[in-house]
C-alpha cells in the first residue's frame, strides 16, 4: 500500500508542475489568468478501527483554480485596444449561423471587413443600446445586444445644410463607461451604444476555452449585465491591454518547490523497494 501512497504523491507533484508549467508559457499571453493546483489528502479506515492508528493513503487533486487577480497595465493608444480595471468581462458573439456567446477578458479588438469589431478569435464585440441623445443605456437585456460597427461615413439627413452629403468618419472614442461615439468630419457625433460587461456571481465556475475567453456555466451563475464605471463592473479603458497576471519568479519558486515534492516521493518509492527486498532477501 505505501508504493501506491507514494505514487499518489508523483502523480500530484506531477500535476502541480504542469500547472506551473502552463503559467509560464503564458507569461506573455494577453489578458491570460494563471491557474493553480489544489491537492486534498486521502484516509479511510474500517468502521471499527480506531483511526489515531492509521496512516494517511496520500493524496489526490481537487481541482485546479483559476486566480482571476487583475493583470499589469500595458500601454498601446489603439482606440480599439481596451482593458477591464475591474471583475468584469467582454461579451462577444460569434457570427452567425453560430451565434455563440463568451465572456473575455482579452480587449485586443480590431476591424473585419465589414467593419464589425472583432476579438483575436473572430468573435464581435456586443453592445448594448443607448438614448442618441444622452447617451443613457436604455436596456440590459441580452436579446437587445447587438454587434459594434463603426461606421465609415454618415449621410446628411434631409432638413440640414448640405443635406445628402456623405461626411467621411474621423475618430472613435471610447470612454470609462465603455459608450463608443463616432465623430465625423463635420464634428457631427454619434452615440453608437455602450459595450456590454458581464459580471458573474462565481467567477471560479466559468469554463475555458483558451485565447482567455470563458463560458458561463451552472457552478459560475447567469450573467449579469450592465456598463462600464458603475460597481462590479469596474472601468473601461481604452488605448491599453491587460497582460497576463503570472508573476514570473513566483512561478520558478513554485517549480522548484514541485520539482523536489516529485523527487521525495521518488526517493519514498525507492527506499520503500530496498526495504521490500531487504525483506524478501530475509526471508529467502
Amino acid at each position: 500500500m505505501s508504493f501506491y501512497t507514494s505514487l499518489s504523491g508523483l502523480k500530484a507533484a506531477q500535476a502541480d508542475l504542469s500547472v506551473i508549467s502552463n503559467n509560464v508559457a503564458n507569461v506573455n499571453s494577453t489578458a491570460f489568468k494563471k491557474s493553480r493546483a489544489v491537492f486534498g489528502d486521502i484516509f479511510a479506515s474500517a468502521p471499527l478501527q480506531t483511526t489515531s492508528q492509521v496512516a494517511g493513503q496520500g493524496t489526490r487533486i481537487s481541482g485546479i483554480q483559476q486566480q482571476f487577480k487583475q493583470g499589469t497595465v500595458e500601454t498601446t493608444d489603439k482606440t480599439l485596444d481596451m482593458m477591464i480595471t475591474g471583475e468584469a468581462f467582454f461579451t462577444v458573439r460569434t457570427p452567425p449561423p453560430t451565434a455563440q456567446v463568451s465572456y473575455t477578458r482579452n480587449g485586443a479588438f480590431q476591424l473585419d471587413e465589414n467593419r464589425n469589431v472583432i476579438d483575436t478569435t473572430g468573435a464581435r464585440l456586443q453592445i448594448m443600446p443607448v438614448d442618441p441623445t444622452s447617451g443613457v443605456v436604455t436596456s440590459t437585456a441580452p436579446t437587445d445586444m447587438t454587434d459594434l460597427v463603426i461606421p465609415q461615413s454618415y449621410v446628411v439627413p434631409a432638413g440640414l445644410p448640405n443635406a445628402g452629403t456623405v461626411v467621411q468618419l474621423s475618430s472613435v472614442a471610447v470612454n470609462e463607461k465603455g459608450l463608443v461615439s463616432a465623430t465625423f468630419a463635420d464634428g457631427t457625433t454619434q452615440k453608437l451604444g455602450n459595450i456590454a460587461l458581464a459580471a458573474f456571481p462565481s467567477q471560479e465556475g466559468l469554463r475555458q476555452k483558451g485565447d482567455a475567453h470563458w463560458q458561463a456555466t451552472l457552478n459560475s451563475g447567469d450573467p449579469i449585465y450592465g456598463e462600464g464605471n458603475a460597481g462590479i463592473f469596474g472601468t473601461i479603458r481604452s488605448g491599453a491591454l491587460e497582460r497576463s497576471n503570472v508573476d514570473l519568479t513566483e512561478e520558478l519558486v513554485a517549480l522548484i518547490a514541485a520539482q523536489q515534492n516529485f523527487q521525495a516521493n521518488a526517493k519514498t518509492i525507492e527506499t520503500q523497494s530496498t526495504v521490500a527486498s531487504s525483506i524478501i532477501n530475509m526471508r529467502t
